[in-house]
């Protein structure tokens, strides 16, 4: 999954939430669940998401929706392989993003 975010060093919750395709509510909901997840929070509470966190939840979204893990499974998945599972995960997103430009440079010859 091809996430389209800026590069900035805190994202808002409904940035993060519109780039992914899902309601803010389960933003939150992951973030009480997965303890990977600690976006910093201002004056007024509102969630500032780091890269990291963007990068969890990326991998997070990829174990529940795409793969089709239960939350348990994917926390269990999480702590047991995070980082051998990260990596890999990386590994696959990277060379899917390659592959998108690749593709974007051939239809423009």
């Amino acid at each position: 999954m091809h996430i389209d975010l800026p590069e900035k060093r805190y994202y808002a919750i409904g940035e993060v939430a519109k780039a992914f395709g899902v309601n803010t509510s389960l933003i939150r909901f992951w973030e009480k669940e997965f303890d990977v997840l600690k976006p910093k929070k201002n004056a007024k509470g509102n969630r500032k998401f780091t890269p990291e966190d963007v990068k969890n939840l990326k991998f997070i979204y990829h174990l529940v929706k795409e793969r089709g893990f239960t939350l348990e499974g994917a926390k269990t998945h999480l702590k047991e392989e995070k980082k051998e599972a990260l990596s890999n995960f990386e590994i696959i997103n990277t060379l899917e993003n390659i592959k998108t430009q690749l593709i974007k440079i051939k239809e423009h010859l």
